[in-house]
């Protein structure tokens, strides 16, 4: 746990929530507070939600990836330059994996579920930080996704060593390379191949897509379960 991560902890976590939808903007906004967060503002737009996150300087910002004008990933690109400190979750209808990847992509440290519950949301915006991407369980268990696309056949899950599956739980809990090596006490150059392994059973090319494809096979257990 970062010295910055653990401070976001023992205070009060203030929280901007930005969505299009007036009213559930306000309900979430409302729900946040009811559980002990300091929800500062709520904005409508990309445009209101970069000047207000410059203004405000919020621990977490809430983002909808719909949204007029601009789209959320592109607020979130905006908001980060403007409030460097604060880690994005994006709470989206959307479930594709792909949009995952995209969320990452453009800054997000967090990817929720609109329709999940609400304690999984505050359990996710508790823990998030700067420099993973946290994924709601719900995001591959719910509904279907909002933008359906062609993929192929899931299949089977792929068959993992017990070391391979250590390292996965490790990349699960968003641990870097040098860090998995350290803490399962293996060289950084062991650790690699074990990850190149999983990329290859998972048909992935990267750590994000790795977790992501493992939680939709049920390889990895929530966190806190």
């Amino acid at each position: 746990m970062t010295l910055a991560h653990l401070d976001r902890t023992v205070r009060t976590l203030r929280v901007l929530v930005v969505d299009d939808h007036r009213t559930f903007a306000e309900l979430l906004s409302g729900a946040l507070q009811s559980a002990g967060m300091d929800a500062v503002g709520v904005a409508h737009s990309a445009a209101q939600a970069v000047a207000m996150a410059q203004d405000l300087q919020p621990d977490v910002v809430v983002m909808d990836i719909e949204m007029p004008r601009q789209d959320g990933l592109a607020a979130t690109r905006r908001v980060l330059q403007v409030a460097p400190d604060a880690v994005v979750a994006v709470v989206t209808a959307h479930r594709d994996p792909d949009w995952v990847v995209r969320a990452a992509q453009a800054g997000a440290s967090a990817y929720i579920p609109k329709d999940g519950s609400l304690a999984e949301m505050i359990d996710v915006l508790t823990r998030v930080q700067s420099g993973q991407m946290l994924v709601a369980p719900s995001t591959f268990t719910g509904g279907p996704t909002c933008a359906p696309a062609a993929s192929p056949d899931r299949g089977a899950p792929p068959q993992l060593t017990r070391r391979e599956q250590e390292v996965l739980d490790c990349l699960g809990r968003g641990m870097q390379v040098k860090a998995i090596a350290r803490v399962l006490g293996i060289t950084l150059e062991t650790a690699r191949g074990y990850v190149k392994s999983l990329h290859a059973k998972l048909g992935v090319r990267s750590q994000l897509e790795a977790v992501v494809k493992a939680q939709q096979l049920g390889l990895l257990v929530p966190a806190g379960d």
